[in-house]
């Protein structure tokens, strides 16, 4: 309109390029700095409390694997020696621990022979299978087929023992100790097995003897641990219920051994 009217005396025209507000700048910069700050810190706080409660919970659960694998031939012997004879052991139960960063953590097995570890019952699994496989060729019932349904039973029974281990400890409330603790603690069940399939390799009447006693010493065994170390992080504690339930583990170990002890073709007797 004012092109229009043109440049008229006493008339202001308006200018066709405004003046920036430099405050209005400022304020609009400082306000997206203050969000983007704010933003930034409460995301890096989010993140860092998940990161240290996914870290927390999984070495509380799960704890690290490298730990189990610490080990060398004086603490195999001597722990070959506490799951076949218990009843020898005069030391303590209860496992070592030491200040590592600010809290107490466990020595590993190659320092404490009460440690769990895993070379043992993979090595001895392992064993199992051989000998398994031996026995069934020896009977002229060898096959890869069968030899597979005998790793698979194996795995099941592994299964089963690491299922009776931990329902017992949510039974009594206390969930909390390290899963790969409980696994090594049920691999320990194949040491036992390995004696006693080879003795019916080498003589099949020795079988119906230490058939009976690997199940008892591998009872024994798990009684002892599981009071001693694992129930010691119960906060209530419940004399005649424990006591029960301990009983019942290791009155588990007979049904369980004899299915496993039991090769056949056919795994699921």
């Amino acid at each position: 309109m004012y092109d229009n009217l043109g440049a008229q005396p006493g008339v202001p025209r308006p200018s066709s390029n405004p003046q920036p507000n430099p405050f209005g700048n400022a304020f609009v910069g400082a306000s997206s700095g203050l969000i983007r700050g704010g933003l930034g810190a409460y995301g890096e706080k989010i993140l860092g409390s998940s990161s240290e409660y996914v870290q927390s919970n999984i070495s509380r659960y799960f704890s690290d694997p490298q730990y189990y694998f610490q080990v060398n031939d004086h603490y195999v012997k001597n722990k070959l020696k506490v799951v076949l004879f218990p009843f020898l052991h005069r030391g303590h139960w209860t496992r070592i621990t030491e200040p590592v960063g600010g809290r107490l953590s466990y020595k590993p097995p190659i320092y404490d022979i009460n440690a769990p570890d895993l070379y043992i019952p993979f090595m001895a699994f392992g064993t199992y299978v051989v000998l398994a496989g031996i026995s069934l060729g020896l009977r002229g019932k060898f096959s890869p087929e069968a030899l597979n349904w005998l790793f698979i039973k194996g795995l099941v029974g592994w299964f089963l023992q690491v299922s009776l281990l931990k329902m017992s400890l949510f039974s009594i409330g206390s969930g909390e100790a390290p899963l790969l603790d409980i696994v090594a603690y049920a691999g320990y069940t194949f040491t036992g097995l390995c004696l006693a399939v080879m003795g019916r390799i080498i003589w099949s009447y020795s079988y119906y003897f230490l058939m009976p006693w690997t199940c008892l010493c591998m009872g024994a065994f798990l009684v002892k641990t599981m009071k001693r170390v694992l129930f010691a992080e119960v906060r209530t504690y419940d004399s005649s219920r424990h006591h029960y339930l301990l009983l019942f583990i290791a009155l588990a170990q007979f049904p369980l051994f004899i299915w496993l002890g039991n090769i056949t073709v056919n795994w699921l007797f």
